[in-house]
């Protein structure tokens, strides 16, 4: 999950507030799935509070070419795209889960990372209990809820079990 303004347009969330290029948002990201419906016009689907939003950048195949932003075959699933039926949202901040595929977890990753995400913590101990030393080796400082952990209790699963869900910071190097 990532807190992040919501009422807005996907567009503004890859431009203005992750930083990305609109040559990388609209080049490089090629499939986008709001809510679970694919994305032609990044300008006009808006991100509310609780959304789920997937992004891509190509697929190989049939299914990856229909799914394709704006694609020649995207006529295909015109039944299943994403229409935004209002216009007016309060822009405020919220919650989303963003979800990343194929070449866009190395390049993304990272930036999500050190913005700060917020993850279960039995996911999060099932997960970095299971990773080899390489791993750790790009794990350049991590914070839990603000707070500067070693690398030895996020090992060990020695995760606070005072809440469900923890506020993950990694600087990578």
């Amino acid at each position: 999950m990532v807190k992040c303004r919501v009422g807005i347009s996907i567009k503004a969330l890859l431009c203005e507030q992750l930083g990305l290029t609109f040559e990388y948002a609209t080049g490089r990201i090629s499939t986008i799935f709001l809510d679970g419906k694919p994305v032609d016009d990044i300008e006009s689907a808006i991100i509310k509070d609780g959304s789920s939003l997937a992004l891509s950048a190509a697929m190989p195949g049939l299914v990856g070419a229909t799914m394709r932003r704006e694609g020649v075959y995207s006529s295909l699933r015109s039944s299943i795209t994403y229409e935004e039926k209002h216009s007016n949202y309060l822009s405020k901040e919220g919650l989303i889960s963003l979800k990343l595929y194929n070449l866009l977890i190395d390049e993304l990753g990272p930036l999500l990372l050190k913005r700060g995400i917020f993850v279960k913590s039995t996911e999060l101990s099932a997960f970095l209990t299971k990773q080899p030393d390489n791993f750790w080796k790009g794990c350049k400082e991590m914070l839990l809820d603000g707070k500067p952990v070693e690398r030895s209790v996020l090992q060990k699963s020695n995760l606070p079990d005072r809440c469900d869900w923890v506020y993950l910071t990694v600087l990578t190097g």
